[in-house]
């Protein structure tokens, strides 16, 4: 009962800085902070990442998201939302103690033999995309629908602005659904439903690994929400991505899921404190961070700005330029000497990013 009183109790609200890179008459803030953004739009990004294989070789390797999966789904889910949310120099920081913590997956995929490298820009440049296409992907379906021509317009270059905070290059992002649709149909024969790869994607769909130990009496209840959100993620993904992993296709429990989860995702849309509670469930560490954007708290400074000024600002190298020496370092363990990479990055992360424990 304790846990479910800690859940039951939301933290005090601090405002941020400032507005950070979008604010409240961005597109991105409408798409991201509907209740649909940060659980099936989430769960399906962190899902089809997987079909790269260099990424899934990093994620095997690590085996983060089977040893610690709520804390690992806390920290990730925690950095998605300062990016949209946080003030602009938290921001920066979090990104640039991302390239950090990338520096130590770097290795050599048993699937295809090929080196990889989390800081690797096409890899960027595929978490980046995927992301930002399932939560819009994830608003569509179980949201209120389609955005204008104008706000998709406005969304694809709200998405190439967030790229700044990546390593890859911001001018390579798609401007146009179409665009994003060639990207992923360029994609598409570089991508392997490898066994690593099913393995991760069918742990991630289950949202059960990601909630705190319940109550006997309230463990029915979130087994069957789990099953919702991950039928509902499902009929999001294209068919030939669920057949390249293994996964159901069936369409009628695709359309079947449809008229539920929207019922849901709107009532909870209607209740700031039901989403920030059900936010608590699933990633504590990330509640600071949305509750002043959902409560409607201004921050200290209600301004916007962009990634370049604010890493110019206050003192980062753009990611793409960042720590050198320590990813050479930790290249040189891992390729040159056959050693497991440092934890430096993981372990000065946690200020920022919450616990790895």
């Amino acid at each position: 009962m304790a846990s479910l009183r800690a859940w039951l109790s939301l933290p005090e609200v601090t405002p941020a800085e400032d507005y950070g890179f979008f604010g409240p008459e961005s597109v991105a803030w409408q798409v991201w902070s509907y209740p649909t953004g940060l659980t099936i739009g989430f769960q399906r990004a962190v899902v089809i990442e997987e079909l790269d294989p260099r990424l899934i070789a990093a994620v095997d390797a690590t085996s983060a998201i089977y040893t610690r999966p709520r804390t690992r789904y806390d920290r990730t889910l925690r950095y998605f939302a300062m990016v949209m949310f946080a003030g602009s120099q938290a921001t920066v920081a979090a990104a640039d103690i991302l390239v950090k913590i990338h520096s130590k997956a770097v290795g050599i995929d048993p699937v295809t033999g090929e080196q990889y490298d989390a800081n690797d820009p096409d890899s960027q440049l595929w978490i980046h995309l995927t992301a930002w296409h399932s939560l819009l992907i994830a608003y569509e379906r179980f949201g209120p629908g389609k955005l204008s021509a104008a706000d998709e317009t406005q969304y694809w270059h709200e998405c190439a602005r967030a790229a700044e905070l990546q390593t890859c290059d911001p001018d390579d992002i798609p401007r146009t659904r179409e665009g994003v649709a060639e990207y992923f149909e360029y994609m598409r024969p570089r991508l392997i439903g490898s066994d690593i790869a099913k393995k991760a994607m069918n742990h991630l769909l289950d949202a059960e690994v990601m909630l705190p130990p319940m109550p006997p009496i309230l463990r029915p209840m979130f087994t069957l929400v789990a099953a919702f959100l991950r039928r509902g993620t499902l009929a999001t993904m294209p068919r030939w991505m669920r057949e390249m992993a293994g996964l159901p296709t069936g369409r009628v429990l695709d359309a079947l899921v449809v008229p539920w989860l929207s019922a849901a995702m709107t009532v909870v849309s209607l209740n700031t404190r039901l989403e920030l509670l059900l936010l608590q469930l699933i990633s504590p560490t990330t509640v600071p961070v949305a509750a002043p954007m959902l409560l409607g708290v201004p921050p200290k400074n209600p301004v916007t700005t962009t990634p370049r000024r604010a890493q110019r600002e206050y003192g980062y190298d753009i990611p793409a330029q960042a720590h050198h020496a320590l990813r050479d370092k930790q290249r040189n363990r891992v390729l040159g000497k056959g050693l497991a990479p440092s934890d430096e990055g993981l372990i000065e992360s946690q200020p920022i990013l919450g616990d790895i424990a």
